[in-house]
Formats: C-alpha cells, sequence, structure tokens
C-alpha cells in the first residue's frame, strides 16, 4: 500500500512581489510539514501572481522561484510544487517568452518541470506566454502524480490519456471567482471519469483586477471532496492512497469500457 500525506496551501498573492511571497508562504510551509505531509502543493504563479503580459516578468531557468522550492524542500524533507513563469532554456533565443512552468522539487534535489501546454487564448494569452509540449508525471513515494496547470483542467482527453498511469492529477491554478462553478465542476469530473485524485490549488484574494475565491479541493476517485476550503487563506489535508485507486478501478471497471 502506498499512502502519500499531500498538503494543499490556499494563499493569496503579493503582485509583483517575490520576495514578500516568499517570506508570507515559508512559515506556512513549514507549518504543511509540521502535519507530516510529504508532498506540499503552492498556487500557479505563486511567487508573483497571474501577470504574464509584464516586460521582464520571466525568470530564467532555475531563478529565484525554483531555487525558493528548492530550498524548501531540502529544509523540510519533502516535496513542493507549485507554477512560475519561467525561460525555457531550450527555447529560440529570440522568444523570451516564459513558459508557465510547475516545478516540482524534491528533497534529495530533484527536480520537474511541467510547462502548461494550453495558454489560455482567450485572454490572449499565447503572446505573452509559450506553450509547452510534454506531459510530466513523477511517481513520489509509490504514488504517481501527473501535472498541470490551470486552464489545462478543461481538456479532458488529455486527462484520460494519463489515466493509466496515474492516481492523482495536481492542478495548480489562477481561476477566477467569476468561473469558480467551472472550476469546482471540472475538478470533480476529471476524478470521476478517470477514477484518480485530483488535487485542485487555487488562490484567493485579487490581483491584476481579478478576484479569486480559491475553491480548493482534493477529491477522491469517487468523486467525494475529501477537502476543501474557500475565500480565505487555508491549508487543505488529505492522504492520497494508490490502492484505493486501483481497487476503484477493479471494482468499476468503466476504463476498460473505453473506445
Amino acid at each position: 500500500m502506498s499512502r502519500l500525506k499531500v498538503a494543499a496551501i490556499q494563499h493569496d498573492i503579493v503582485w509583483h512581489d517575490r520576495d514578500a511571497n516568499f517570506a508570507r508562504l515559508a512559515p506556512m510551509i513549514h507549518g504543511a510539514a509540521a502535519t507530516g505531509a510529504r508532498l506540499v502543493l503552492l498556487t500557479e504563479t505563486f511567487s508573483t501572481g497571474f501577470s504574464f503580459d509584464t516586460p521582464g516578468i520571466g525568470e530564467h531557468e532555475g531563478g529565484a522561484s525554483a531555487a525558493f522550492l528548492i530550498e524548501q524542500a531540502s529544509i523540510h524533507d519533502l516535496w513542493i510544487g507549485g507554477s512560475c513563469p519561467e525561460i525555457d532554456r531550450s527555447a529560440p533565443t529570440a522568444d523570451e517568452r516564459p513558459s508557465n512552468t510547475f516545478v516540482l522539487a524534491g528533497p534529495g534535489g530533484e527536480i520537474h518541470r511541467y510547462r502548461k501546454i494550453h495558454p489560455f487564448s482567450h485572454a490572449g494569452e499565447e503572446r505573452y506566454v509559450r506553450a509547452g509540449t510534454d506531459f510530466v508525471t513523477v511517481e513520489v513515494d509509490g504514488v504517481r502524480l501527473s501535472l498541470f496547470v490551470c486552464y489545462d483542467l478543461r481538456f479532458g482527453d488529455e486527462f484520460w490519456g494519463l489515466a493509466p498511469d496515474t492516481d492523482a492529477y495536481l492542478v495548480v491554478a489562477n481561476w477566477p471567482e467569476k468561473r469558480r462553478l467551472h472550476w469546482s465542476t471540472l475538478l470533480r469530473a476529471r476524478a470521476i471519469e478517470n477514477q484518480a485524485y485530483v488535487v485542485g490549488v487555487n488562490r484567493v484574494g485579487s490581483g491584476g483586477g481579478v478576484d479569486y475565491s480559491g475553491d480548493s479541493a482534493i477529491i477522491d476517485p469517487l468523486g467525494e471532496v475529501v477537502a476543501a476550503g474557500a475565500r480565505v487563506e487555508t491549508m487543505l489535508l488529505a492522504d492520497i492512497d494508490s490502492d484505493h485507486v486501483a481497487s476503484t478501478r477493479e471494482h468499476f471497471r468503466f476504463m476498460q469500457d473505453r473506445r
């Protein structure tokens, strides 16, 4: 049996101030570590707010935000992740757009990067953000985790494609309050249709003229909400149990009927 204790930190973000965000988040991460969590999740753009159209917002790969995650993983002997605007080393030199990069850092110096595949074209995000191309699944303490960022949640076929090798989907977000029904509905849908856990971590507060209500949630393979929070800074805790995923899929053999 493989279990992974997850702490999802639903937090506000100080606009455009990395140092202030690091200072605010460090004690929250310390508190999560004190619960025995082995994986801590922060939000999308945890260090800057969602501001990709701001000139110079991108960090070179391995910049301040990634360094903060690596440091916290080492200090607390755990895994920690969140997204930040990173300039991909493999990008063409002329393309200085950052990717929206979900950085997952481990206690032994491990680092994994998922670059958000779907820029939000409704807001013209593709003009400022370089799209990723590769999916990422990471095994932590025997639990298989697939990484996604915000708008990716709307593309269910890609969650389907990773389902056979996934026990839990991790979705970090800055999802606006005015579409909060979509967020909550899609989180549960992704869990139910793939018979896997979904951990959705969204920010609270306001930034760039947009309000965020959080509505972070941890949902089990049957679609039951294990933990949830809205509107205020909080921490959600739950165990991700790979045996529960396997037994759910064995009892309800829905995935084998996909065509």
